[in-house]
């Protein structure tokens, strides 16, 4: 095959530092632009970002040269900086460490982020706690809550 062609999707989640709800509706619509604006200059699509006060989730297109960590800990950095510089009460704002992440195969993807678009309405019903477990129960990823909470 003379080409590299792909179709890497991907949901990534991940909350601010100890579930601080932090991110305030005012400043959500400019930091998920801002963040679609990062995955594009990575080569990617961003597909919708979208969360409630303490997490986000992404669902993007990365090409096949940009790992997943690489990009999270890029995505991360930078908008973390962006908000520590909108007003001195985000001046420690911080995102947790961890991050998770699930790829999404081309025929769920519009299921993916229409759900993502719902994120409020759906925190209606379930916390982020049990949110997350519930991934990670679907999809088979073993884990130790223990260290899932900082």
């Amino acid at each position: 095959m003379g080409q590299t062609l792909t179709s890497l999707n991907y949901h990534l989640i991940f909350a601010t530092k100890n579930r601080e709800p932090l991110l305030h509706h005012d400043i959500r619509p400019r930091l998920h632009e801002y963040m679609g604006g990062i995955i594009r200059q990575l080569n990617g699509v961003s597909r919708c970002v979208g969360g409630t006060a303490d997490h986000l989730h992404i669902a993007c297109s990365l090409p096949p040269s940009q790992s997943v960590s690489d990009a999270l800990r890029t995505i991360k950095a930078n908008s973390s900086r962006w908000i520590r510089s909108l007003s001195p009460k985000f001046s420690k704002f911080a995102w947790q460490s961890g991050y998770s992440a699930f790829t999404v195969s081309q025929s769920q993807l519009e299921v993916v982020i229409r759900y993502i678009c719902d994120q409020e309405e759906h925190h209606r019903k379930m916390t982020f706690r049990e949110e997350l477990l519930g991934f990670y129960r679907k999809h088979g990823i073993e884990f130790d809550e223990r260290y899932l909470w900082e």
